[in-house]
């Protein structure tokens, strides 16, 4: 990877979308890159809306701004698509990648997206539930992520998982999380 990779994350407070920003930095660090994360908060309170960032480069990084013009979109919440514009300085070639049941050409159409444009999507929220009993999309979108872009491998993805959720969950809450990673990359799908 010669180029920098911009990801803007669209989450609300409490659903792990800064944690998720955090841990794929991590996991791009060990893989020998230079990386950013960071989130950009509104009122601090659970269930308001947020943005986190991401930048990995094989080059040092010196800019230290929000990311205006992102390479990924990524949304842990589609009730966001109501009310935020997600698109916004989206790069012509732009990956989205939503939390949604829906089918990804349903997504396409609302989110008027360019042919260059790619969108995806995964039941984050669902795959959580289902693997560690709480509506916390981030790994799942993690191992999505992942996936769609190649910017990690999921072995190196699911070893900063099993670190960053090691310093503070049960042997359970990481067993289900790292199981959410791997259902994310397995069940994403492109529309």
């Amino acid at each position: 990877m010669s180029e920098t990779l911009e990801i803007r994350w669209h989450g609300r407070g409490g659903q792990g979308t800064v944690t998720a920003a955090k841990v794929l930095a991590d996991a791009c660090l060990s893989g020998g890159r230079y990386v950013q994360a960071f989130p950009e908060y509104g009122p601090e309170r659970s269930g308001a809306p947020l943005r986190a960032y991401n930048r990995v480069s094989s080059r040092e990084l010196r800019m230290h701004c929000p990311v205006l013009h992102p390479n990924v979109v990524a949304i842990a919440d589609a009730t966001l698509l109501e009310g935020v514009n997600v698109t916004e300085g989206a790069k012509e070639d732009a990956i989205f990648l939503v939390n949604t049941s829906k089918d990804p050409s349903d997504l396409r159409a609302k989110l008027k997206l360019t042919p260059r444009q790619k969108v995806y999507a995964v039941d984050a929220t669902k795959i959580a539930i289902e693997c560690f009993g709480r509506a916390l999309p981030n790994a799942p979108m993690l191992g999505a992520i992942s996936k769609v872009t190649g910017i990690v491998s999921l072995e190196s993805l699911l070893e900063d998982v099993r670190k960053s959720f090691g310093k503070k969950f049960s042997q359970k809450i990481i067993d289900g999380n790292l199981e959410a990673t791997k259902r994310g990359y397995g069940e994403v799908t492109e529309g």
